[in-house]
Formats: structure tokens, C-alpha cells, sequence
């Protein structure tokens, strides 16, 4: 007998296989930035190998987050361990500003103590192949994390991503050191690098917060709930107080139902399942809470009628 899996559970899956696969992809950069450095002896090189040290340590924690994250609900934990993967992001973040310094002390010593580059052009070509890699990866854990609602993908992405910014500045300004023979430019770049490091970082740990801090769903999401709502509520009279909020992968939706006080319970409980499945197929990864109200004055009605408010408005 064989047993099928849920779109969750496919998806579930799938996300922690691209988490894993972030810690291969991650040492196999490292270890080709590294051999650059040796090649070379370039500062700008080492700070670009450092932060693949960093990218690695992160791969970790996000597939950790995100393993955690997916556990089920318990008695300690009944809206499950959707948050986990927050805490991944804003630890990426802290961990890209310690990188940011290591190779803020880097530049330093090379501004008093000059290296000459060795080899420069095959060191470059071998840091090219590196940052080659590192864009299509990152390009993948942005593109499914979106399409998944994973933050701890998104983030480990945003990560790779600036890596390959940093790596294709730092190509450039290597090109122009050696053609030009100025070697003052190895440290300045390594100080661009590090700059460009901390601004990524604070955007991810600003990003993270927000979701800690029970941020509501987006606009667009918002607009989706509101017209599944108005579609699958017939027999119902209105909906209002309609919230929001994200939790990792899951997004969370609350709201009140008015219906006809001559309503039974069994009538009314049956517009609030078709109303949470019509929700959660346009939502895979949802959970729905429907407070139900009795309108004692009023009729069965046809159609329901939204609160007037627009999605993405205060509630």
C-alpha cells in the first residue's frame, strides 16, 4: 500500500531539500574562492572567501530552522514551530556583519602592509566559476522560497546574492588594480565589500523582525482571502474584523461571520467549512479561525457582504 503526500508534505519536503543542498553548494564555493585566494594573495579574494565561511554556517542554520519549523503542534507549542524560520533569518543577518568586520580587519592590515597579486588572471578566472555558481543558486532558493512562503530560503538566497554582487565588484576592481599596477585597490575593494555585507544585513534582520512581530499578509494575499470569502459565503451575512498575519510558511486568518439568527448550528458550521477550504486552496499553507455571529433581526441571504475595507487597510 502506498501513500501519497499532501501538497504540504511535497512541499515540505522539497524545501528541505534545497536547504540541504545550500550546504553543498556553499562548501564547494568556499573551497574554490580559497584556492583563488592562494592563487593570488589578493585581500579582496580572501574577504570574498571569508564570506563564503558565513554562507556555509548559514546553509546550516536555515536547514535547521526550517526542520524545526516544520514540526507539528504540541501541547507547548499549539500554533506549531512556524517562527523557527525567523530566527534562521535574523541569525544570517547577525552572522553577515561579524563577516562584514573580519574583512573590515583584513583591508586594515593590507593598507599598512601592500600584497602584490600572483597569478592574477587565473585567480580571477577560478573566483568567476565561483560567482557563477553562486548566482544560479541563489536565484533558485529566491525564486522557490517566494513560491513557497519559506523566509529562512528567501533569506539564505538574499545572502548568496549579495555574495555575487561582492564577488562581481570585487572581479571588476581586480582587473582594473592589475592593468593599472595600483595595488591600494585590493584594500579598498575588500572595504566596499564589507560595507556592501552590512547593508545586506541589516535589511535581512529588519526583514525578520517584522515577521517576529506578527506583520500582516501582504496586500495582494489580503485581496485573495477577501475574494474567497465574498465567493464561498453564500447564506452568510457578512464578514468583518478580517486579520492576518505570517508565521514562517503558514499564514494565519482570522475573522468574524455574521449569519441569520433562525440559522441552526449545522447550517452555519457548513458555510464555515466551505469557507476554509475555499480559503485554503487559494492559500496552501493557511489556517483558518471563523467566529460565528448571530444577526437575530436578520434573513438568509444569497450573498455575503465584506466589511467595507479595503485589503491592506487597517483592521
Amino acid at each position: 500500500m502506498t501513500t501519497s503526500l499532501t501538497p504540504t508534505d511535497a512541499r515540505s519536503s522539497q524545501i528541505q531539500y534545497l536547504a540541504a543542498s545550500s550546504i553543498l553548494v556553499a562548501i564547494a564555493v568556499m573551497a574554490i574562492k580559497y584556492l583563488a585566494y592562494l592563487k593570488t594573495g589578493s585581500v579582496a579574494l580572501y574577504s570574498d572567501a571569508l564570506e563564503s565561511i558565513v554562507n556555509l554556517l548559514t546553509a546550516v542554520a536555515a536547514l535547521t530552522a526550517i526542520r524545526v519549523g516544520m514540526r507539528p503542534a504540541d501541547a507547548k507549542h499549539p500554533f506549531g514551530h512556524h517562527k523557527a524560520e525567523y530566527l534562521s533569518a535574523v541569525l544570517e543577518g547577525a552572522l553577515i556583519i561579524v563577516a562584514a568586520i573580519m574583512i573590515l580587519r583584513e583591508a586594515y592590515e593590507a593598507f599598512h602592509n601592500p600584497r602584490t597579486m600572483t597569478e592574477p588572471a587565473l585567480g580571477l578566472a577560478i573566483n568567476g566559476a565561483a560567482t557563477a555558481l553562486n548566482a544560479a543558486w541563489a536565484f533558485v532558493l529566491i525564486n522557490r522560497g517566494r513560491s513557497w512562503s519559506s523566509m529562512a530560503l528567501v533569506a539564505d538566497g538574499k545572502h548568496i546574492l549579495a555574495d555575487v554582487v561582492t564577488s562581481v565588484g570585487v572581479f571588476l576592481g581586480l582587473v582594473l588594480a592589475t592593468l593599472t599596477g595600483w595595488a591600494i585597490l585590493d584594500p579598498l575593494l575588500a572595504c566596499a565589500v564589507a560595507l556592501n555585507i552590512l547593508w545586506t544585513g541589516y535589511q535581512l534582520a529588519r526583514e525578520s523582525m517584522s515577521g517576529l512581530l506578527d506583520e500582516r499578509a501582504t496586500p495582494e494575499i489580503e485581496a485573495r482571502i477577501h475574494k474567497a470569502i465574498a465567493d464561498n459565503g453564500a447564506g452568510a451575512l457578512e464578514a468583518h474584523d478580517i486579520r492576518t498575519r505570517h508565521a514562517g510558511r503558514m499564514t494565519f486568518i482570522e475573522f468574524h461571520l455574521v449569519v441569520p439568527g433562525t440559522m441552526t448550528v449545522a447550517e452555519a458550521h457548513a458555510i464555515c467549512d466551505r469557507l476554509e477550504d475555499a480559503i485554503e486552496a487559494e492559500l496552501v499553507d493557511a489556517d483558518v479561525i471563523i467566529h460565528v455571529e448571530p444577526d437575530e433581526k436578520a434573513k438568509p441571504a444569497e450573498a455575503i457582504a465584506l466589511a467595507q475595507e479595503a485589503p491592506g487597510s487597517s483592521n
